[in-house]
């Protein structure tokens, strides 16, 4: 079996791994119902990401979520009253999330080959998903297929791209051991228990895919998010919560070194244009803190 394959087959059972039987299921979605009532640190710093496509949201638009395993994802744009499916390569929580009403259309899908038809939706959002895909580009690739409008893709931000001194640390010490720099640099080259590389997002790759295939442009925001560990996550997301406290204070203080250009932020929004946004939604975008990147047409391909 290929790499590839093996890694769908490992994804695809990854939430029957975890929450094997039905009552930890169960219990999965009944603790998210209680997050959404009083909030948790962990469902504080999803409600973010999610909150990252609001300039987009418009209504009679249609969205897509992509790699959205339990559905959560897809509840933020079904509760603002959007008509949104919500797809993941497992049919474990899915089906689940559709009988406790947090989701009405699903389906199971592979990323890297979705069933739908050309642009059968205004928006597609992926998540913290795409570094999980064994082949990311071409997951993209589908995901702009099936857009008329952009995809959203949020993840973590690849440093090495905003960090020159790193850059130039691998670049000096790669010329004498390839290994070297790995001692240090610990997630350079990063796997996951299922299997997977991990990929992460970087503004310049997003460039080269959008201009390569002939797209209008593009959008970018970076935030910091941090996570810790299981136990602080589960910690309430209120003042006072000394774990919150916290967490607020380490976010001010990232927030301000990359205001300084120090350091990256912890994870990027790419939107990627198949057309340029309205007027309208462009200044909502700008507002949001957005950079909007609108590329020049080749000039050696006329329409």
């Amino acid at each position: 079996m290929s790499t590839e394959n093996l890694s769908h087959e490992a994804h695809a059972n990854w939430y029957e791994k975890v929450y094997a039987g039905t009552e930890a299921q169960q219990k999965a979605i009944s603790d998210w119902k209680a997050q959404k009532i009083n909030p948790t640190i962990g469902s504080w710093m999803h409600q973010r990401l999610n909150e990252l496509a609001t300039p987009l949201l418009e209504p009679h638009k249609s969205w897509l979520t992509v790699g959205d395993g339990y559905g959560f994802d897809a509840n933020f744009f079904y509760e603002k009253g959007l008509n949104v499916t919500a797809t993941d390569i497992s049919d474990t929580f899915l089906p689940l999330s559709k009988a406790h009403g947090i989701i009405e259309n699903y389906s199971v899908e592979n990323a890297e080959k979705l069933s739908f038809e050309d642009n059968s939706f205004d928006y597609v959002f992926c998540k913290e998903a795409y570094h999980h895909f064994p082949r990311p580009y071409l997951a993209v690739y589908e995901m702009i297929r099936v857009a008329r409008e952009a995809v959203v893709i949020v993840e973590p931000h690849d440093p090495i791209s905003k960090m020159p001194l790193l850059l130039a640390l691998r670049n000096i010490f790669d010329r004498f051991d390839t290994t070297l720099l790995q001692r240090y640099w610990k997630n350079r080259y990063s796997f996951e228990e299922v299997g997977n590389y991990v990929f992460k997002l970087s503004e310049r790759e997003m460039d080269k895919l959008a201009n390569g295939i002939g797209l209008p442009g593009v959008a970018f925001k970076g935030i910091n998010n941090n996570y810790f560990s299981p136990k602080t996550v589960a910690e309430p997301a209120t003042d006072a919560s000394v774990a919150f406290q916290k967490i607020k204070r380490k976010l001010a203080f990232h927030n301000f070194l990359s205001r300084l250009s120090l350091m990256p932020t912890h994870v990027l929004c790419a939107v990627i244009f198949k057309k340029l946004p309205s007027p309208a939604t462009r200044q909502k975008m700008e507002e949001a803190g957005f950079q909007v990147h609108v590329f020049p047409p080749n000039p050696y391909l006329k329409k």
